[in-house]
């Protein structure tokens, strides 16, 4: 009998008793953005499904824990979500599938295509937030690269690996711009971003940049205005996943964001809905810090890879360039270009502001003679531009000043070297030579 007793105890003793984790959590809260749930096993980044009553399920991401509760944003703003939904992990979110099956691609933040073409099979992993890296272990910006722009290329002119900013309000020819430097550069891969756009200016600039001499070459992530800002947001890092992964092969990269404001109104959202203090215009510090950390995985890689040249749009509302975003990106970035309404108004694109753009590396990466002359084209632009309502109304009178003489006299070739048909390239060692030109007498 007591061996029997024995025996039993044994068995008891091996059984487990300790109860598998909770693996669903219940939602408690719900605003429309976030949703906030019961507590249950998951990591900040993981991608969870909402059960709906209906039979279907909601995506939503977990971004953080608040109070012993979980915190989701969601993925489908008009998810019908109620009180006590289960919510279940259904994926890793903090990496994405990148590879060189996205190349000639239309996709959205998941990596699905817009294009309905066939699924994309990339099984290379990469992080969604990036690798870090060691910034002294960088190699030095010493190449130009071929944007295919002759303002840019002979005034402003671009390094590999250089990351810059063009701050433009609505209807100065921005898309045209870009869409110009995807065709016409000379990178070897073109990496896109267009966040919070217009569904008609995505489709309209896809068909501009995708075309059969380009399409082997360019890759689109695209999420529009009405996605929800956490989408917004994994578009931005999706497109900058798949540029470090095409430097990490040792190509050179071209990376176009438009538009990094967009992103940063889809973190002020966010940030907004999970109580951050509002600062300067409304957004909360998680804005500025998230354009620092977007922006700082670009540039060059260690010697011996390859390098993501990045151009960042920023939209200056009411052609303010005062803007948080604005003074942060200036801030963080290598050099901008500013486009004018005036430029515009007057006919001349790309509708740069020569006085206020600005390129830091170009000094290190170009001939003494380009230098001059470029210094040379933007004293006699910014002289002019300062006098012209005196000139236009005609009260300016000829011999008072020898530097407003100058650029009079000049004006009609400072005007055709910074026009340009956007269907014309412009090489590197084109517009250098037309840039010589203007001061050749």
């Amino acid at each position: 009998m007591s061996s029997l007793l024995k025996n039993i105890i044994k068995e008891v003793e091996a059984l487990n008793f300790e109860s598998e984790p909770d693996l669903a959590g219940f939602i408690k809260k719900y605003d429309g953005t976030i949703a906030e749930a019961t507590a249950f096993p998951v990591t900040v980044g993981t991608v969870c499904a909402i059960q709906l009553e209906c039979g279907g399920e909601a995506q939503a991401e977990v971004i953080g824990f608040r109070e012993g509760n979980t915190l989701l944003a969601m993925h489908d703003l008009a998810a019908p979500i109620k009180p006590s939904a289960r919510v279940v992990p259904s994926k890793e979110g903090q990496s994405f599938a990148v590879g060189s099956g996205c190349l000639g691609r239309v996709i959205n933040a998941y990596g699905l295509p817009l294009d309905d073409l066939a699924n994309i099979e990339d099984n290379i992993t990469w992080p969604a937030r990036g690798k870090i890296s060691n910034p002294l272990a960088s190699a030095d910006i010493s190449e130009s690269l071929d944007v295919g722009v002759r303002a840019i290329n002979g005034l402003f002119t671009v390094g590999v690996g250089q990351r810059m900013g063009i701050i433009a309000g609505s209807g100065v020819g921005k898309s045209t711009l870009l869409g110009m430097m995807a065709r016409f550069t000379s990178a070897e891969v073109v990496v896109v971003g267009l966040i919070g756009e217009r569904a008609r200016e995505v489709r309209s600039f896809v068909n501009d940049v995708i075309t059969p001499a380009t399409k082997d070459r360019t890759v689109v992530v695209a999420e529009p205005a009405g996605s929800a800002p956490l989408l917004r947001i994994r578009a931005a890092l999706r497109a900058t996943a798949i540029a470090e992964y095409f430097r990490e092969k040792g190509k050179n990269v071209l990376l176009i964001m438009d538009s990094l404001t967009r992103v940063a109104h889809a973190q002020r959202e966010i940030g907004l809905a999970l109580g951050e203090q509002a600062t300067t215009k409304g957004y909360p510090p998680s804005v500025m810090a998230m354009i620092s950390q977007l922006v700082e995985r670009t540039g060059l890689g260690p010697a011996g890879k390859g390098s993501i040249t990045a151009f960042y749009t920023v939209l200056a509302d009411g052609d303010d360039v005062s803007d948080p975003v604005v003074d942060s990106a200036r801030a963080i970035l290598d050099g901008h270009i500013v486009l004018s309404r005036k430029q515009a108004e007057m006919g001349i694109y790309p509708a740069i502001d020569i006085a206020a753009s600005v390129s830091r590396v170009m000094p290190k990466i170009v001939g003494d003679t380009q230098l001059e002359a470029a210094v040379s084209f933007k004293r006699a632009m910014s002289v002019y531009m300062e006098n012209r309502d005196l000139i236009m109304m005609g009260g300016y009178r000829a011999g008072a000043d020898n530097a407003v003489d100058r650029a009079i006299e000049l004006l009609p070739k400072l005007t055709s070297f910074q026009m340009q048909n956007d269907m014309n390239p412009a090489s590197l060692d084109e517009s250098n030579q037309r840039l010589l030109q203007v001061f050749n007498a």
